[in-house]
């Protein structure tokens, strides 16, 4: 088992509130923010103007009021597709 899932290197968004990634080891998934959209600091995120912020950070993403994801669940919890 590989104690690390690669790495975020690049993220776009989606008007639907889901995110394409591409990881470090050049696999590009999909990762669905709306299930978070309801819960405490993420409800922020559910305006389209602060989604928008996101950006890579240290290997994961980040909005600029402190909201981010594992980098694990972003990649375990993405679903792939072709880029």
């Amino acid at each position: 088992m590989n104690p690390m899932n690669p790495r975020v290197v690049a993220v776009t968004l989606n008007p639907d509130f889901t995110l394409k990634i591409t990881f470090t080891n050049n696999e590009v998934k999909v990762f669905d923010v709306n299930p978070y959209l309801t819960i405490g600091v993420f409800k922020e995120l559910a305006d389209p103007a602060v989604f928008g912020t996101v950006r890579p950070c240290l290997g994961s993403i980040a909005w600029p009021n402190g909201q981010d994801f594992c980098p694990d669940t972003l990649y375990l919890d993405s679903r792939e597709i072709n880029s």
